[in-house]
C-alpha cells in the first residue's frame, strides 16, 4: 500500500469524487422520468462504500505522524466535507 500522505489524498479525493457522483445519480434519476428508478438505485450503495473507502484513506493520513501541517490541513478538510456529503446520503 501506498503510504505517501500526498498521494493517499489524492487518492482520497478521486474515490470521494466517484462516490459523491454514483450517489446523486438516483437522486437525479428522481427528477428524470424517462429514467427507470430500480435500475439505478443500486449506484447508492456502490457511492456510499467509495465514500467510507475514501474516509478510511484520510484517517490513514491523519494517523500518520510528523506530518506537514498543510497536508494535515486538506486532510481534515476533506474529513468534513466527506462526511456531511455521506451523512446527507444516508439521509435521503
Amino acid at each position: 500500500m501506498d503510504k505517501n500522505p500526498n498521494d493517499l489524498l489524492q487518492k482520497a479525493f478521486f474515490t470521494g469524487l466517484i462516490g459523491i457522483v454514483l450517489c446523486l445519480i438516483p437522486i437525479i434519476s428522481l427528477l428524470l422520468p424517462s429514467i427507470p428508478r430500480e435500475k439505478v438505485f443500486f449506484l447508492k450503495g456502490f457511492g456510499i462504500l467509495a465514500q467510507l473507502t475514501a474516509l478510511s484513506m484520510v484517517v490513514l493520513v491523519l494517523r500518520v505522524r510528523k506530518l506537514d501541517k498543510t497536508i494535515k490541513d486538506k486532510a481534515k478538510r476533506m474529513l468534513i466535507v466527506l462526511s456531511v456529503a455521506l451523512l446527507y446520503f444516508f439521509l435521503t
